[in-house]
């Protein structure tokens, strides 16, 4: 079998798939339609993030088994794309954590002490002793948004510089944060009270621009900010005027909203210390990644095993048929609770009803704690790693199965806990392959699952349907689906607009101010 390495990668992982068997071509730096010529020749491709496997790549690639990234993030290839191929998405999670907390940490320093200007005033023959009085890190607060493994990992680093450490994760439980000697705290609060605050969290719909001159008007005076995650969590305009108006004292960013940037105002700061996204740089970290992905695509190519895939389990090939519907819905169910879900997870139980009891539920179980836990951590949850992650996180996994499932052949329910709370979440096989969102609580529904959704709590009153449509035709914006539920007549209802296209924060304020709206939501499925 074949494989082509289209990004470069530290030479141990390419020897690693030549003495697994494999034929090996190392081909960096080719545009699109050089790799969409040359990628039908080949069964597996190892990338990094240089390479883009986009959806016409992807159809193109005729003898594609198997596309591993040499690192965590995956943006670079279309997920949905390869699956409906039957190609499985592999990355390497873990193999830069230590890495990037790394980054982070000598970030923070550098920010504390403005080494980086310093160190270019000397070069330009200056010694300007008094301009460069930095701050200490002893006894500064410091805010981490995201408390998945670098958060984590950040947070240890941090409590030995004797930094008291406050942390925001809307997922995290109270036992966990205990467990850590991590205080957690809200949003608003971590703002209010951090001197410092790095982000390490992914960009979702949630994030993008999380903080911008709203969120930064809550922050203390001369707070400073580091940014190793991703960009288009901070709004660079908003904290460009921050950072000129002197409210924010300085950013470190390792990430930008476009890499490499085509606006180097806010850079050109002085305030401003930069990397070119360097958090998983170093030569240990890429060593690391490169084996992990080459062991990976030689044990899946020659001997069949998958391990560390995004998109598919280890179950045997005679259950793959009957299994992939249940996997599928129980993904599906899973990112939709943990996105209308808020509050730190402490336990979930799996409910298999009707035929879907009698299923091997152990993948189909691990399919809704990957899609549970994936809008939290993103590209770091994989069908290898999510049980491990639920433990960590604290997070109790039952299963229960029972023979009937009322009014449909066969069920499957999420019972998700918090400290103070329960929620429940229902869905079923439509035509026994397309997944259905049925029950809500206690609001019976009828949701497709998939693409961009607003969530809605409203007032079950006459005027809130038709002022959305109205809002979203002045907006041009395309309504897929819509989808309703209610307790009583006049109670409270749900609302699900599936829509074409993304809503921007001022249009989401815009709902959320509307008559009778109680709360919104995006989703992303």
């Amino acid at each position: 079998m074949k494989v082509l390495v289209s990004d470069k990668i530290s030479d141990k992982g390419v020897e690693i798939l030549k003495k697994a068997g494999l034929d090996v071509d190392v081909k960096t730096g080719m545009k699109p339609d050089e790799l969409k010529a040359c990628i039908g020749a080949y069964h597996g491709l190892v990338i990094r993030s240089a390479t883009k496997a986009t959806a016409e790549i992807i159809e193109a690639a005729k003898n594609l088994k198997v596309i591993g990234r040499a690192g965590s993030g995956l943006d670079n290839v279309d997920k949905a794309a390869a699956s409906k191929k039957g190609i499985v998405v592999m990355n390497t999670p873990g193999g830069n954590t230590i890495t990037t907390a790394e980054h982070a940490i000598a970030m923070l320093f550098s920010l504390a002490r403005m080494v980086p200007q310093a160190t270019a005033s000397m070069k330009a023959g200056q010694w300007e002793k008094k301009k460069f009085m930095g701050v200490e890190l002893f006894n500064k607060t410091l805010g981490i948004i995201g408390l998945g493994n670098i958060g984590n990992q950040v947070a240890k680093k941090a409590q030995g510089l004797e930094m008291i450490v406050i942390a925001y994760d809307p997922f995290l439980s109270d036992d966990r944060a205990k467990a850590l000697g991590i205080e957690k705290v809200s949003l608003d609060e971590l703002f209010s009270r951090a001197d410092f605050i790095t982000i390490h969290t992914p960009l979702t719909s949630e994030t993008k621009n999380l903080i911008n001159s709203e969120t930064i008007g809550k922050m203390k005076n001369e707070v400073r900010i580091i940014n190793c995650a991703r960009g288009g969590i901070i709004n660079e305009k908003d904290l460009y005027e921050a950072l000129k108006s002197g409210k924010v004292a300085g950013a470190a960013l390792d990430v930008f909203e476009k890499e490499p940037p085509d606006d180097f105002s806010l850079i050109g700061l002085d305030n401003v210390i930069c990397t070119p996204h360097l958090g998983a740089a170093t030569e240990e970290a890429q060593e690391n990644v490169a084996i992990a992905v080459a062991e990976q695509i030689a044990d899946y190519l020659v001997r069949g095993t998958i391990r560390n895939a995004v998109n598919f389990p280890s179950i045997p090939a005679d259950q793959v048929a009957r299994l992939q519907p249940y996997l599928n819905l129980a993904e599906k169910l899973g990112s939709f609770a943990a996105q209308v879900f808020e509050g730190g997870i402490t336990g979930v139980t799996i409910e298999y009803m009707g035929d879907a009891s009698e299923l091997n539920t152990a993948p189909v179980t691990i399919a809704a704690l990957k899609g549970l836990l994936t809008p939290i951590l993103e590209e770091t949850v994989n069908f290898v790693n999510a049980p491990f992650i639920a433990k960590e996180r604290g997070i109790e996994v039952k299963e229960t199965k029972s023979a009937g499932a009322g009014d449909y052949q066969s069920m499957i329910a999420l019972r998700i806990k918090a400290k103070d709370k329960e929620r429940y979440f229902a869905g079923i096989l439509f035509s026994k392959k397309d997944p259905r969102i049925v029950q809500i609580d206690n609001f019976a529904v009828e949701i497709v699952p998939e693409g961009i959704m607003l969530f809605i709590y409203n007032v079950d009153k006459p005027g809130v349907i038709g002022n959305l449509g109205s809002f979203f035709g002045k907006n041009n914006i395309n309504i897929a689906r819509m989808h309703f539920g209610r307790e009583s007549a006049g109670g409270t209802a749900i609302s699900v607009m599936s829509i074409d296209s993304p809503v921007t924060a001022r249009q989401l304020d815009e709902i959320k101010k509307m008559q009778n709206i109680l709360s919104v939501k995006v989703l992303n499925l």
